[in-house]
């Protein structure tokens, strides 16, 4: 069975682009890696030529998940999986391939119609070290992938049939927590190399976004301090403050981010070793913390 190695890349369509340049570069410390003609900006945090395209069309959600595989022969042993599954799958062409710097790439939806592709050999930049434009460590990416996401999906149970039997993902944990509205939140996580979790969700028919927020990892607990207190100082919305959480055991806290969405930016969150990791189940969200700030 062919398995996705991480999360490779993430599209966002906003509607203010210069919020947006300003939000990642002074206040998340990504760095600007190209501007496109159609105005989409594409944003680095590593050595790969970039992370994140964030493209001004106006829709304040994620636009589609970038999965990565190791090679051609994985690429299409992933679309053939994906067709056994029923799953309609398209090549792309040389232009989209161009557009997201890759060797080549297939084009799908989850279960949810979340815009997917799965695609090999992204364009690399050692030539031209990550230097962020703000003074800050640098991120935890490497064979863990950009960070994590969380995605409100159509149907809980059938999400998870396909991200672990047909993209190849492993269960590192369910969390079930009750809101104190009395709502009872069902969430499931997924890895698919040491990061704990690449992607989770829970379900919730016709959500006004499905991005709920994605996660970046610094590389010192410091940088999350200062970001922290650089947000207050911005007039960035807290959404919430600092805390850790009781499964992957990252310290970190939530920020609003231009497109309504949160951002966490955390430090310290643990690995998983598949020859020993059993499936866990958690009943809060945080050991601590975690506490909302601002609305």
């Amino acid at each position: 069975m062919e398995r996705v190695t991480q999360f490779g890349y993430l599209g966002i369509s906003v509607s203010d682009i210069n919020a947006w340049e300003q939000f990642a570069t002074q206040t998340l410390g990504l760095q600007v890696a190209q501007r496109e003609n159609d105005g989409t900006l594409l944003l680095r945090m590593d050595e790969y030529h970039h992370r994140f395209l964030i493209h001004p069309t106006g829709k304040d959600d994620a636009a589609y998940f970038g999965w990565e595989v190791t090679d051609e022969h994985a690429l299409k042993g992933m679309a053939e999986q994906l067709k056994a599954a029923g799953v309609e799958v398209r090549k792309g062409t040389p232009e989209e391939a161009a557009a997201r710097r890759v060797v080549d790439l297939s084009c799908f939806k989850d279960p949810s119609g979340n815009p997917s592709e799965v695609f090999y050999g992204p364009l690399m930049a050692y030539n031209s070290p990550f230097h962020s434009p703000r003074q800050i460590s640098g991120f935890v990416t490497g064979n863990q992938g950009l960070g994590h996401m969380v995605v409100t999906m159509d149907n809980l149970e059938q999400s998870v049939h396909f991200y672990r039997d047909v993209l190849g993902m492993r269960i590192s944990d369910y969390v079930h927590v009750v809101r104190p509205s009395g709502e009872k939140l069902h969430l499931a996580f997924f890895h698919c190399n040491p990061r704990h979790h690449t992607i989770a969700f829970y379900g919730a028919p016709n959500p006004q976004r499905r991005l709920n927020h994605l996660m970046l990892q610094a590389q010192s607990l410091d940088d999350v301090g200062s970001t922290f207190y650089l947000c207050q100082d911005q007039g960035i919305a807290i959404s919430r403050g600092l805390g850790r959480h009781t499964n992957d055991h990252m310290m970190s806290f939530y920020m609003r981010s231009p497109s309504g969405f949160e951002v966490e930016y955390g430090w310290g969150g643990r690995v998983v070793d598949d020859s020993t990791w059993q499936v866990q189940h958690h009943t809060s969200g945080s050991m601590w913390g975690h506490r909302p700030l601002s609305r």
